[in-house]
This record gives C-alpha cells, structure tokens and sequence, in this order.
C-alpha cells in the first residue's frame, strides 16, 4: 500500500521576490524523512511534479497510520490548502488512481 499525498502547487504567499516561491516542499520532505527516521512510515519514492500537485509517497505501515502521516502534512504550516490522500499501491500505473480522502483528517 501506498498513500499519495498531493499538495496543490501553489506558491507561499508573501516571500521576496526571487525566493523560491515553495519552501513548504523542503519542510514536507524534512517532515516525512523524520517520521521515517522514527519508524512511523516509510518514504517510498522522491516527491515529485505531477502538472498542478507535488505528490509525496508514504508507506511501510497500515491505511490509518499512513493517512495520519499525510493528515499531519496537511497541516503543517505553510502547506497549501487542498492538500488529499490517494490510497493506492506500488503498482499502479499513474499518479491519483486510488481512492481520494480529504484532509486533514476530522479530529477523532
């Protein structure tokens, strides 16, 4: 299994002009490398472009604990509003194709 995480790609509101306009993308991949680094999830491939998304791939643990790892990406601050899961597996042959699960996730 494994749970995408498309983040709209839009770029953080307010920074100087020549900044680069998604350092949320860096806090993601730092995010995600520590709840590996904790045993939590795995990291399953690089995130990369997927025309208006970045998509980031998790895996390595059960649906919840991997929607609660992409839940927490969402609300990270700075991560664009729009942010979904995609529940899909390491054999599918495009990006999106699973089922969709807003988020962040609903406070249990």
């Amino acid at each position: 299994m494994v749970v995408e995480i498309h983040v709209p790609l839009l770029p953080t509101p307010g920074l100087p002009d020549g900044t680069y306009p998604f350092p949320w993308i860096d806090e993601v991949q730092d995010f995600l490398s520590d709840l590996e680094d904790q045993g939590e999830v795995e990291v399953f491939d690089e995130g990369e472009e997927d025309g208006d998304v970045y998509v980031f791939f998790v895996t390595g643990a059960g649906e919840g604990k991997l929607l609660t790892a992409a839940s927490r990406v969402a609300a990270l601050s700075g991560v664009p509003a729009g942010t979904v899961a995609v529940v899909s597996d390491d054999e599918a042959e495009e990006l999106g194709l699973g089922r969709r699960v807003a988020l962040p996730l609903p406070a249990p």
